[in-house]
């Protein structure tokens, strides 16, 4: 198994590392964000766990390729801010459309120029969806017909029987965000595509440790690991 470094538009002001990791066999190809919003650093911290055990041999990638940028937008996250212009409103929203981005533009075409089967995205956001519907605190969101709600709805019951808490068991929610990395992936790259949130109240131990779940739940979904 092989893990590389890449830098992502180097020698710009939105320079970002990413790391490409090759299984031992053939197999789908995943594709990793967070850090579109520069204040939800739990989901960075997850991400870049999950670089690290793979380079330390914690975990394995048997199959396919992994692709993970664990901090997207480097600017936002030093000002700790979720960032202006909004990233997740910024990625091409047809196919002869242009991101409205550079650092959108990028990712985006990293993506595309592995042909990402699935695509997961990284987030944390305010409130319980246990407790209110009307907020996005602990689910999956996939787009409406997505062919990743069975999924969405497998990887939410294995984390919910882990969870004593009730209030902090998952929900799945289905909508399209045009401009969003997930409606894009969707849209153009026909990508198996989920945005991941974790609620901002909890612990940052605790929203890391489901962050991290959740993506160990996807690469077995994609018989990845």
């Amino acid at each position: 198994m092989l893990v590389t470094k890449h830098v992502l538009l180097a020698s710009t002001v939105h320079a970002t590392p990413y790391f490409i990791v090759r299984g031992m066999m053939p197999g789908p190809v995943m594709f990793i964000t967070s850090g579109v919003h520069g204040n939800e650093t739990a989901s960075m911290a997850a991400a870049q766990k999950l670089v690290d055990d793979i380079a330390t041999g914690r975990h394995a990638i048997q199959r396919g390729l992994l692709i993970i940028v664990p901090r997207v937008n480097q600017q936002a996250y030093a000002k700790k801010i979720r960032g202006k212009p909004d990233l997740n409103r910024t990625f091409p929203r047809r196919m002869s459309g242009k991101a409205k981005h550079p650092l959108a533009a990028a990712v985006f075409q990293l993506a595309r120029e592995h042909w990402a089967d699935w695509w997961l995205d990284l987030h944390e956001a305010n409130g319980l969806s246990q407790l209110s519907s009307r907020v996005l605190g602990q689910t999956l969101i996939t787009n409406p017909g997505s062919g990743t709600i069975p999924a969405c709805r497998r990887v939410i019951e294995r984390m919910n029987r882990s969870i004593a808490i009730r209030d902090r068991h998952f929900n799945l929610k289905q909508h399209e965000l045009p401009g969003s990395a997930r409606t894009a992936a969707s849209r153009l790259l026909q990508a198996r595509s989920v945005t991941v949130e974790t609620c901002w109240s909890l612990k940052r131990s605790t929203r890391i440790k489901y962050q991290t779940k959740i993506v160990h739940h996807f690469l077995r979904e994609a018989g990845m690991s």
